[in-house]
């Protein structure tokens, strides 16, 4: 039972196709399941056929792989179905067959599973983190359906691991980053530790050979010791459990190699500083027995406070349980025990494979049965909050919601709240609903007030307190959130409730982002440039688009680079749209930002070329404002609008006559203005932390902010910021404006 995962490998440089299958014959037969084995000589001979004459960077036939694949699929008890699925694994991909030929001789359910785990060859992509994200998108939505695909995928992984010695350097760092970033969690999350263990093993020794030879070598040169301590300690602990009557098996392990590198990395120690690298594992056949072996094992050693778990009363999402403790031996070194009955050992070493092996037996052609729905709700969940993120964003959410480490809280009822770790009462908030999250105030963690980032710990008990009149969420929230359920309601409710502002927002986003091409939105904002972008990402004007980026469903670099695209596409015109972008970005290069045409400071001077320009103090114009130039005596023209006080009385006096020049904002400006806005209210308690929270909620770039008692009961709250134009400037005020008590708000000058 406690064997390594079949690691003879047949050498495919020196072993034929048919020997190498005769083998899996045997392994199937030798099984405790019957098969059909016509069925599975047949898909044998199809892929034989279908892949004859390609070739393995080894120079063997390319089919070795695909029975390599289908051996490991036997391995960790997959039934027929998906034994033939394996062998016919990459005919769709990589030969003429199709989904229908597969179905007409094998049924519909082995090509659903053969089609799931083919990759989106056939479609082109921006770039490579774009076509994983698609790929791994259509592996998600095939086991949703089916989770034999991705069974099969991660034994196709591991097999192409396990021989990437054959690939060029490049390659293997490529593949066994993606395997370490993406197959070997999902492994992981399917509670599959056996394949989880060696993809991370087989990663590690392309992605730091040195820190791999390092811990083996050391493994290797401590081996005889380590086993005169483990078999000395597995003795004590069998003749202990025997004369208490205990029926019990035992194995112990040396940790892989990547779990001892990883926490070298993470706890900066060198071999000589980890001592608990041996493990053992107490497998008994009832749950009373595994808290008895407990109770034994606390008795016989020293318990390392803080390091036991109970994953038998709270198995984690991945169907995982077991007991874990830490204990001190007599030679003063500590080791790991975990206890387990027989179907949770196999649970652990198999996962998801294990459970489709109990439920479904030997007979099994269809997908999911009447109940196991639950089991997978979490790949559903994650593709339904993952419809409108980009690639960067998809990634994060695998990380989170897939790969973390999960902490376990409760509700005041009591209730078990399953959470990555790092969670916060944000996420805790928005796991139970989305009402609640919305309406959160404040959050206690045990009875004591916490802040909203306090990260949760297992056994934390939580309650939120919420409020009909709350604002709503902040958008500091979307980087205080870990889990991106949170993430995702956080931007449904900016999406449904902040269109005005997410567009506003948006629009300066891209702005910002095409400038950094060299381009404006002027220079994309033509039909045919737009039309194409925006039934690409299935929206009706660009106004959607602009919202989408303001409430985060889109990133701005992502619009910018689909734009710049199809503008280098478009068919010249006056001038090729190639041109149009080399000449944007030459005239970036080659000219101050600040400096465009004539323009000085987004200032157009009539009759004057480049001269200085200055904003005045006294009521600080942005683009939008009516404006007039006031040339003064050595600094310039002083720009102000038309009904400021001070200009109307400069106009007044006849000694300024002459002196007035007509002055008018750009066509494209890329700046910012400063400008101060007065706020008049009705003094109280909370006032300037009601103007600072409106203020954080719009984005406002704040520069200052000073208040003060005018008497009487009311204020002023002055404040001073940075905005591109009058449209922007208006939005905020407008909100502003709608604080409980303000009177006014209004622009200095008027």
């Amino acid at each position: 039972m406690e064997k390594a995962m079949d690691t003879q490998e047949l050498k495919t440089n020196v072993q034929d196709p048919d020997a190498q299958f005769e083998a899996l014959v045997r392994k199937i037969e030798e099984g405790t399941h019957s098969m059909d084995m016509g069925r599975i000589r047949a898909a044998y001979e199809m892929a034989k056929m279908a892949h004859a004459g390609q070739k393995r960077r080894d120079g063997s036939p390319y089919v070795t792989h695909c029975i390599a694949a289908a051996d490991i699929s036997v391995d960790i008890g997959l039934d027929e179905d998906s034994i033939i699925a394996a062998l016919l694994h990459d005919v769709i991909e990589d030969t003429s067959l199709t989904h229908a030929d597969i179905a007409r001789q094998f049924g519909p359910a082995v090509a659903d599973i053969v089609e799931g785990v083919t990759k989106l060859t056939r479609v082109q992509y921006t770039s490579k983190e774009d076509e994983q994200a698609e790929n791994l998108r259509k592996m998600l939505l095939a086991m949703a359906k089916d989770i034999r695909v991705v069974l099969i995928k991660i034994a196709d992984r591991l097999h192409n691991m396990r021989t990437m010695a054959y690939q060029t350097p490049e390659k293997q760092k490529s593949k066994s980053l993606e395997t370490m970033e993406i197959y070997a969690p999902i492994a992981h999350r399917l509670g599959m530790q056996r394949a989880k263990w060696e993809l991370e093993d087989l990663s590690l020794q392309y992605l730091d050979p040195e820190g791999y030879k390092q811990i083996t070598d050391y493994l290797t040169e401590r081996m005889p010791e380590l086993e005169r301590f483990m078999d000395g300690m597995k003795a004590r602990i069998q003749t202990r459990l025997e004369e208490e009557g205990v029926q019990s098996t035992i194995y112990c392990r040396i940790k892989h190699v990547y779990s001892i590198y990883r926490k070298m990395y993470a706890q900066k120690l060198d071999m000589d500083g980890i001592y608990d690298i041996c493990a053992f594992r107490v497998i008994v056949d009832s749950i009373p027995d595994c808290y008895n072996v407990l109770g034994i094992i606390h008795d016989m050693f020293k318990p390392v406070p803080g390091r036991f778990k109970d994953y038998i009363s709270t198995p984690k999402p991945n169907m995982y349980q077991s007991v874990h403790t830490t204990v001190i031996g007599s030679e003063g070194i500590p080791f790991e025990v975990q206890i387990r009955t027989w179907e949770m050992h196999y649970t652990a070493e198999y996962g998801v494979a294990a459970h489709w092996k109990y439920k479904m037996g030997a007979s099994a052609s269809t997908s999911l049965r009447e109940g196991d729905e639950n089991t997978f709700a979490w790949i559903r969940r994650l593709l339904e909050s993952q419809q409108e993120s980009d690639a960067s964003d998809f990634f994060h959410s695998l990380k989170v919601d897939m790969f973390a480490d999960d902490v376990f809280v409760f509700s005041p009822k009591g209730d078990v709240i399953n959470l990555p770790a790092g969670a916060t009462p944000i996420d805790f908030a928005y796991s139970i609903h989305s009402d609640i999250g919305n309406r959160m105030v404040g959050a206690k963690v045990n009875g004591r007030i916490v802040t909203y980032d306090y990260v949760l710990q297992n056994g934390d008990i939580v309650e939120i307190r919420t409020s009909k009149s709350a604002p709503g969420p902040s958008r500091d929230w979307l980087n205080t959130a870990k889990s991106n359920s949170a993430r995702t309601k956080i931007k449904q409710w900016f999406k449904k409730e902040r269109r005005e502002e997410n567009i506003i927002r948006g629009r300066a986003m891209l702005d910002d982002e095409l400038r950094h091409n060299g381009l404006t939105l002027d220079d994309v904002s033509d039909d045919a440039i737009c039309s194409p972008i925006l039934k690409r990402f299935s929206f009706t004007c660009m106004d959607d688009m602009y919202a989408a980026i303001g409430y985060g469903g889109l990133t701005a670099t992502r619009a910018a680079n689909r734009l710049r695209d199809e503008l280098r596409n478009q068919e010249p015109k006056r001038k090729t749209a190639l041109d149009k972008v080399s000449e944007a970005a030459e005239r970036r290069e080659t000219h101050p930002p600040k400096k465009q045409g004539k323009a000085v400071h987004g200032i157009l001077v009539e009759g004057l070329s480049n001269c200085l320009v200055k904003f005045s103090r006294c009521c600080t114009p942005v683009p939008g404002d009516d404006i007039m130039g006031f040339i003064t005596r050595g600094q310039g023209v002083s720009i102000h609008r038309r009904d400021c006080a001070n200009c109307q009385q400069l106009l007044s006096q006849p000694e300024n006559e002459g002196r007035w020049v007509e002055v008018s904002w750009a066509d494209r400006i890329s700046e910012s203005y400063l400008t101060t806005v007065m706020i008049s209210a009705k003094d109280r308690n909370g006032l300037v932390m009601d103007v600072a929270t409106v203020l954080n909620s719009v984005n406002a770039k704040v520069h200052s902010l000073n208040a003060r008692t005018t008497g009487l009961n009311y204020g002023v709250v002055t404040v001073t910021l940075e905005v591109k134009d009058a449209t922007e400037l208006k939005f905020i005020t407008n909100k502003l404006a709608t604080i409980p008590g303000v009177i006014s708000v209004s622009r200095n000058g008027m």
